[in-house]
């Protein structure tokens, strides 16, 4: 969840920066000199932290027990993919809604009389809050089967119609509780079917070919990640 803290700190430094500097251009000035300040001390810390990682005697015990296995092959790990290819699917879908939307759109097509230039930020941070707690929610429960989990991941392209609503649909829908109520429900559901998935995949295929099978969600996870970045500019269109 260390991702997810720090989407909710990088907000709160933003909430916190805006409130406290003035907005004119020396105060804007500092505050993006902050943010990238912070953002290169915990990028240091991470650095840091990740080659101090192998040190640990934990570490070192599971590297000394992996050189024992063999390495995967191509044909093992597209195996494992075929098995695992509905799920795949599901984690691709919820990254490439989610980027296809959140940041972009939410920040740059959406406007508030009532919040100003507060509204980008208030949603940027709604979006971070929700995606913590839906990540947080499989701790409390988590879906009994895979396909339920498939089917919701699938059911996200609903967004894109009810976000389509806010821009082009009727008055009420352009206000700010419908906005905000979708942007928390984006995160809330990109964070905890991202945790269910992880979850229960694993667990889907033989206790050899767990580890491989996480991988493999990973790598569509990060295909997702590009592909929302790239649908993400027809917005604009």
């Amino acid at each position: 969840h260390s991702l997810l803290f720090t989407g909710v700190l990088v907000s709160s430094l933003r909430i916190l920066t805006k409130a406290v500097l003035p907005q004119t251009p020396k105060g804007l000035r500092t505050s993006a000199h902050l943010y990238f300040m912070v953002s290169t001390i915990i990028l240091l810390c991470c650095i840091i932290c990740c080659n101090l990682l192998h040190k640990l005697p934990v570490m070192q015990h599971h590297c000394r027990l992996l050189q024992g296995y063999p390495t995967c092959s191509r044909p093992q790990i597209w195996g494992v993919a075929r098995k695992i290819k509905w799920p795949t699917f599901g984690i691709f879908t919820i990254y490439t809604v989610t980027l296809s939307i959140f940041p972009g759109f939410i920040a740059e097509n959406l406007h508030s009389k009532l919040f100003q230039d507060w509204y980008p930020i208030l949603l940027i941070t709604v979006y971070n809050v929700a995606d913590l707690v839906g990540k947080s929610l499989t701790a409390v429960y988590v879906l009994e089967g895979i396909n339920k989990a498939t089917w919701a991941s699938l059911a996200r392209l609903l967004f894109y119609p009810l976000f389509t609503a806010c821009l082009h649909g009727p008055i009420w829908m352009k206000t700010e509780t419908p906005i905000i109520v979708l942007t928390f429900m984006l995160g809330l559901t990109n964070g905890y079917l991202t945790s269910v998935l992880m979850i229960l995949v694993p667990k889907a295929v033989p206790v050899s070919e767990a580890e491989l099978s996480a991988i493999v969600m990973v790598v569509f996870l990060g295909i997702g990640l590009v592909s929302g970045s790239v649908f993400g500019w027809f917005w604009i269109i």
